[in-house]
Order: structure tokens, then C-alpha cells, then sequence
């Protein structure tokens, strides 16, 4: 534990260290300073979040907090991709069920900055059936981080393997059982996700789940659940699993886990 804390520590001085360079005026340590998950959803354009998958944000963190004991902020905020909150915080989510409008000069500049800095971000597509927001996001995203390609990524990537051993990847629809990522120098900082992770955590003001969860039901919510703990695990610690300081306790879970 006390690595973990090390490596979390270096992370947060390399990203002052950056920011300062950049000429942002984040304060030292503030991308992540409090060691706490905060989803919050990506605005680009002129369009507006789908509001019951706002509430997916509130999930989220509920879920790694009760699952976890690691500390995340229960209210979900939203993010403009144009200006420095976005450096704020290592993680936002974009999602959409449409092919997005093109990114400003604004929204590309300070999302090169966000990426520069170590900020992860995990694209959702919120109409698997269609994809036409990931493949536009895809586009977008080629103009943020030119010298980078998605790549699939399954079970051999941390990010199935932070807190849970997942098999697959999942979400409201099951399309793809492999995520794509971009990683640059090791480290899985742009995840596409093309089974809508965010339709499978909402939840309705009676507490339901307004999106049916597609064949799988409730044993594929749960999965998808999972994979967004481990995702929030990702962020909070980056790559801690490589050092293998919870090995124990994943080698004991991997035998009660179901696929």
C-alpha cells in the first residue's frame, strides 16, 4: 500500500510539474489532488447530455465507494472540453448517440493539453447498433492525439484487471466483447467503449434502471458495473497493478468470480 501511495504521489508532482510548463493556471497538485473518483461527463458543441445517463455518474461512484471503500464524489457534474476546469480532474467521460460536431480549435487545444497531462478519458457510444458517435469521436479524437491509433484491448489489459479479473467487456448492449484503447508510453489513456457502459449504470428517480440490459440482464449489468469499477480503479491508481501489490487478494477472487 505504501508503493501504491508512492507512485500516486510521483504521478500527481510529474502532473504540476507539466502544468506548470503548459502555462495552465491549475494549482500544484490539483489534477486529482484528493485521491478521489470523479466521473464527470464530457460536453463538446452544442448539444446536450442525455439526463438519465447523467445519473449514471452518481452510480458510479457509489459503486467503487461500497465496493472499494476508495473515496469518489457522489454528484455528477458535467465539464466543457473548452477551457481549464477540464484539467482539473484525471477523467471525464464522452458520450453520444450521434456522430458529434466537430471539435473547435478551442475544444482540441485544451483536450491536447488534458491528454498531455495524463488525463484519461473514456468514450461511450450510447447507440451500439448504430456506432456512429464512436466512429465520429474516433475522428475527432484523431485530430486531438494525431500520433495515436486505437488498439483492441481484452483480459490482458490492466484495466480488466485493477480490481476485478473480467473476462470481457460489457455494457446496457453486448457488442463487443473487447474495449479499444489508445496507449501512449504504457499507460490506457483513451478507451473506447462500444456497448454503452453509462445506459447500464443509470438508474430512474424510483431507483430502477430505465435501459434494459441486452440479452444478459441483470447478470450483464453486473458485469458492466464491474468494469466500471475497474475503470475508476485505473484512474485513481494508474498502473498499480503492475506491481503486483494486490495479487493475494485478486488470486483469492478470481476463483468466486463468475465470467
Amino acid at each position: 500500500m505504501a508503493r501504491r501511495r508512492s507512485r500516486l504521489t510521483r504521478r500527481h508532482l510529474g502532473v504540476a510539474t507539466l502544468a506548470a510548463a503548459l502555462g495552465t493556471s491549475l494549482r500544484a497538485g490539483a489534477f486529482g489532488e484528493e485521491g478521489a473518483f470523479h466521473p464527470r461527463l464530457l460536453l463538446t458543441g452544442t448539444r446536450q447530455p442525455d439526463r438519465r445517463r447523467r445519473t449514471a455518474l452518481g452510480r458510479w461512484s457509489t459503486e467503487v465507494v461500497g465496493r472499494t471503500s476508495s473515496p469518489a464524489r457522489l454528484g455528477p457534474t458535467t465539464v466543457r472540453a473548452d477551457g481549464p476546469p477540464l484539467l482539473a480532474e484525471p477523467f471525464a467521460v464522452w458520450s453520444g448517440s450521434k456522430a458529434p460536431e466537430p471539435l473547435t480549435a478551442r475544444e482540441v487545444s485544451w483536450l491536447q493539453r488534458y491528454v498531455a497531462m495524463g488525463g484519461i478519458l473514456l468514450v461511450d457510444d450510447e447507440e451500439p447498433g448504430e456506432g456512429s458517435f464512436l466512429r465520429g469521436a474516433k475522428e475527432q479524437i484523431a485530430r486531438v492525439v494525431p500520433d495515436g491509433s486505437p488498439i483492441p484491448i481484452g483480459d490482458e489489459n490492466v484495466v480488466f484487471r485493477s480490481f476485478y479479473l473480467l473476462r470481457k467487456a460489457t455494457g446496457r448492449i453486448q457488442k463487443e466483447v473487447r474495449l479499444e484503447a489508445i496507449v501512449r508510453a504504457g499507460m490506457t489513456q483513451i478507451i473506447f467503449s462500444p456497448n454503452d457502459l453509462l445506459g447500464a449504470l443509470a438508474r430512474d428517480p424510483g431507483g430502477g434502471h430505465p435501459f434494459e440490459a441486452v440479452p444478459g440482464g441483470e447478470s450483464q449489468r453486473e458485469q458492466a458495473v464491474r468494469l466500471a469499477v475497474n475503470i475508476a480503479m485505473y484512474v485513481l491508481c494508474s498502473n498499480y497493478k503492475d506491481d503486483q501489490v494486490h495479487a493475494p487478494f485478486l488470486m483469492r477472487r478470481r476463483g468466486s468470480e463468475s465470467p
